[in-house]
């Protein structure tokens, strides 16, 4: 595997907005909405999914009633053979409905590499995304999450994720959806490369899901996450409060909360923020809660200015 970037091209990469004095510049939500919303994301109970301690339909009753959350975030390897499925969905959408839980998204992963080097793989894999794209507009989603992979020499791969990228979001733009990509591994991680990505595609249904932890590019090289999420923040639809332990005050041993969120916020950005935890010394349940937990923490201690 090619290494993408070498510690002389972190040196090169653009500088962004520095983080001292962005808290003044908060564009604050109004007095009746908070500054931000907070969603569940999927992938937090992926041990209890994968080991049949919970079905996938189950999952925004368990949001609500476990965790008090009301709005959740799919993946759609929890319920893969279920995309056309229009009983299911049908199924899927009442128990949201039932409960009062936003269907937000569909996270879309094992459907091809929409940046593939190879001209029919590229479009096979941008083809496998119309039916997610199909299924969150049957469900009230309003964007599925895709990955922009690719391969081959660094600079094609702007071009080729780009294009797409595009193909694929102008066929979910028809049906009033929104693609957006995630930093995800490899070139996607870092900031400046997905960056130009976006800025290529250039279109306003395609845009962004910073993660706030994954910004591994290889198992030697990561990408500053504060710096990352700054420059991704421009093109956010969505935003993933990634989390793996915390420290006896509560607080995330990986990633500064507050830290972060000033970044989203000076944004603009007062939309959801998905728990996402990934921790392996916590339960599933305790890892969310207290995300959950240092998020509210974190919202309160902004909201005073």
């Amino acid at each position: 595997m090619q290494t993408p970037f070498d510690r002389r091209d972190f040196l090169k990469t653009s500088a962004v907005a520095a983080l001292a004095g962005l808290t003044s510049s908060f564009a604050f939500a109004d007095d009746k909405k908070p500054l931000f919303e907070i969603s569940l994301a999927e992938w937090s109970l992926h041990r209890a999914l994968k080991g049949g301690k919970l079905d996938n339909l189950d999952f925004p009753k368990v949001a609500k009633e476990e965790y008090g959350i009301h709005a959740v975030e799919f993946v759609n390897q929890f319920f893969m053979d279920k995309a056309k499925d229009e009983k299911y969905l049908a199924e899927l959408k009442k128990r949201g409905a039932d409960e009062g839980v936003k269907l937000l998204l569909i996270m879309c992963d094992g459907e091809g590499a929409l940046g593939d080097p190879d001209k029919e793989k590229r479009k096979t894999a941008i083809e496998n995304h119309y039916k997610w794209a199909d299924a969150a507009k049957f469900l009230g989603c309003h964007s599925i999450r895709v990955n922009a992979q690719s391969s081959g020499i660094i600079e094609d791969q702007v071009e080729l994720a780009a294009d797409g990228l595009h193909r694929l979001t102008e066929y979910a733009a028809k049906l009033e959806i929104n693609v957006i990509v995630e930093n995800h591994g490899g070139l996607s991680s870092h900031g400046g490369w997905l960056t130009q990505v976006m800025k290529k595609v250039n279109h306003p249904r395609c845009g962004t899901l910073p993660d706030f932890g994954n910004f591994k590019i290889t198992p030697t090289i990561e990408y500053d996450r504060y710096k990352g999420t700054t420059e991704l923040m421009q093109f956010a639809k969505s935003v993933s409060a990634k989390s793996h332990d915390f420290d006896d005050a509560g607080n995330e041993t990986k990633t500064d909360y507050m830290k972060m969120m000033k970044i989203v916020l000076a944004a603009g950005y007062h939309g959801y923020v998905g728990i996402e935890y990934e921790g392996g010394r916590l339960s599933e349940p305790d890892g969310i809660r207290l995300t959950k937990k240092l998020l509210e923490r974190v919202r309160t201690e902004l909201s005073k200015g």
